[in-house]
């Protein structure tokens, strides 16, 4: 394996429900409605469908992609505040140890997550974990995670420069979605069982490996 491709929600950190909160503070913010996320959005969705689907039941119609815009605008002003005073924010257990190691070994270190950049970046802020991934894939790529999980194995191919094919990449995720994901752009998919999938859930989903933690490291 070349390169190791990463979700962040549930895989590398939790945040402890800072994404859900600036989400709130946006849609109260612009429309006056505390709007839950968790109500209309399942784990590994992409910000893009998370948005959309959020204000369409909560505002009660389709966002024009300028409302959609604003909103998420608005959600990431709120979300550096958020993470930062967040008590339930941890970084994963192995994740620290691991990342140095496949550093030290390089491997190519990638993001693939349904977040847009730019909160990826505030998520893996407040744990030092910025460092390791120069590139990736995000829901500012594309709302399809499957599409954005391609434009991270590209752009580990670029980097890499020496003929990397999908299957020599790991994607890392936590839930079915990244799963379905890894396997739609061709690469190895690898479950970890720190968010809300078990091991069994995640072996049922076709996971080719599955691990209960990354404590327990990475089938390279």
């Amino acid at each position: 394996m070349k390169a190791v491709l990463f979700d962040i929600d549930g895989t590398l950190i939790t945040t402890g429900g800072a994404g859900a909160v600036a989400w709130r503070l946006a849609f109260q913010e612009l429309y006056g409605i505390p709007a839950d996320i968790g109500a209309f959005s399942d784990a590994g969705m992409t910000d893009p469908v998370v948005g959309r689907a959020t204000f369409t039941n909560a505002v009660g119609h389709v966002p024009t992609d300028a409302e959609l815009d604003e909103v998420m605008e608005a959600r990431l002003r709120y979300l550096p505040q958020a993470v930062a005073e967040s008590d339930g924010y941890c970084v994963l257990p192995g994740v620290p140890t691991l990342l140095r190691s496949l550093s030290d070994a390089g491997r190519l270190l990638g993001l693939t997550t349904g977040g847009v950049e730019p909160a990826a970046r505030i998520k893996l802020g407040r744990g030092g974990l910025n460092e390791y991934f120069a590139f990736g894939g995000y829901g500012s790529d594309s709302p399809d995670r499957t599409e954005l999980t391609r434009r991270a194995v590209e752009r580990a191919a670029a980097i890499d420069g020496n003929g990397l094919r999908p299957s020599d990449c790991l994607v890392v995720g936590d839930t079915p979605l990244d799963i379905a994901a890894a396997h739609g752009a061709g690469a190895v998919a690898v479950g970890v069982a720190t968010g809300h999938y078990g091991v069994e859930e995640l072996r049922a989903c076709g996971a080719d490996y599955v691990v209960a933690s990354l404590e327990d490291g990475l089938p390279l």
